[in-house]
């Protein structure tokens, strides 16, 4: 299967949920506020409302996670579950535990009508590991659960270029179908992968640039954007990989793996024409934003932002550009006087009038925020997932399901 294709998975509307008892993996990742640990946009859970309430006469079980462990934002999803109330009918629940007796207890108990949320399911070990589909249906998480369901419904597009328990071990040991918001996800996407119009170029931030280079690397090679725009950690990477000095504790923080700066070099040096990186950047000095150019030296600073030239530059980029994919932000817009970077690309995009894309749940939430997102042509859910699509690889999660349903078929 390549993304070229159509998908043939099966949807809700190929399969019987009355009565049913039914796992739903979503992807409710949200932004917190890195202090409180509060959610600061719900908009991936307010999202799921498409496929949960097709489910309302079924037993609903949600899963999902919340960041990384030992990451900061790595929590509980009790406060998921509370949001996730607001925006469906049924009675929503929620569960301290993922695949343990208790967990399984109210899973047995549940009535029609019901939905129960597990804890973050990255809580159990085996959700962390990346490995075969088979090996991953072989697993205890696979194992306990998978008998408890009659139907499984991956509803998690932003997840879906994962190799996870959750994504490809239950779809080989239940009955697997594709959940409203992701059928919705690939169809809209469907137009920037197969017919993007020229100039095509992809705004690429965010802080995850172990995920972001390899997308990055195989989105010049395959043909899929002329320019790429950097911003975020991904660009302070490209940058110290082309020399750059962030000062002694910048140097050691971008310089902590090897392997991802020579990437980086790599990337520039077959793509240095295609790739436009900051020319300046914002610092923070006592939570003040200042500007300053690129190479200037930032004596300790953090970079929080793309400065106030490269903002203007990348927006002019874009409005003279046919299609435009955006994800991740270019700062750390959630901080007052360093959203500027973030802003003005999204801006530049709703005022652009062609095909434009936002991913990333951060990004994402940032247009709606800002109310742009009825100017923009899609807001997807996904950041790395829809960056993967679009770029052509095979996405795992999608595989899945058209496994799954070849399986059925074949019965």
């Amino acid at each position: 299967m390549s993304n070229g294709t159509e998908f043939q998975f099966l949807t809700l509307d190929d399969v019987v949920t009355s009565g049913k008892t039914v796992f739903v993996r979503v992807d409710i990742n949200s932004p917190l506020d890195p202090k409180t640990k509060q959610i600061i946009d719900d908009t991936r859970i307010r999202m799921t409302r498409y496929t949960l309430e097709s489910l309302d006469d079924a037993k609903v079980v949600v899963g999902s996670h919340q960041g990384r462990p030992g990451d900061e934002d790595f929590i509980s999803l009790e406060a998921h579950a509370k949001l996730l109330q607001k925006h469906v009918t049924q009675r929503v629940r929620f569960v301290e535990d993922t695949i343990g007796p208790e967990a399984r207890l109210q899973i047995r108990n549940l009535k029609a009508g019901e939905i129960l949320v597990l804890d973050n399911l990255r809580l159990c070990s085996e959700e962390n590991i990346s490995a075969t589909p088979e090996k991953l249906a072989d697993t205890i998480m696979v194992r306990r659960l998978a008998p408890l369901f009659d139907v499984y419904v991956n509803d998690a597009f932003a997840t879906a270029h994962r190799l996870q328990a959750s994504i490809v071990g239950l779809p080989r040991a239940v009955r697997a179908v594709a959940g409203r918001l992701m059928a919705k996800e690939l169809e809209a996407l469907k137009q920037a992968y197969h017919n993007p119009q020229r100039p095509s170029v992809y705004v690429i931030g965010g802080a995850k640039a172990e995920d972001k280079l390899p997308i990055i690397e195989n989105i010049l090679k395959t043909g899929k954007a002329d320019r790429v725009l950097a911003g975020g950690v991904v660009a302070n990477v490209f940058l110290r990989a082309s020399g750059i000095d962030f000062g002694e504790t910048g140097n050691r923080i971008l310089d902590k793996s090897p392997v991802l700066l020579e990437t980086a070099r790599s990337i520039l040096r077959n793509y240095k024409d295609k790739i436009v990186l900051p020319r300046d950047l914002a610092l923070s000095r006592e939570g003040k934003r200042i500007d300053i150019l690129v190479g200037q030296g930032t004596e300790g600073a953090p970079v929080h932002d793309i400065g106030k030239e490269t903002s203007r530059q990348y927006a002019d980029i874009i409005k003279r550009s046919k299609t435009v994919v955006s994800s991740g932000p270019l700062g750390l817009f959630e901080e007052k006087g360093f959203e500027l970077g973030s802003r003005t690309v999204l801006e530049a995009m709703a005022a652009q009038g062609a095909c434009s894309v936002v991913g990333g749940g951060h990004m994402g939430s940032y247009a709606n925020s800002l109310g742009l997102d009825k100017r923009i042509t899609h807001v997807s859910t996904a950041g790395g997932a829809m960056l993967a699509f679009l770029a052509g690889e095979e996405l795992p999660g999608v595989k899945a399901l058209v496994d799954a349903a070849s399986r059925q078929r074949a019965r």
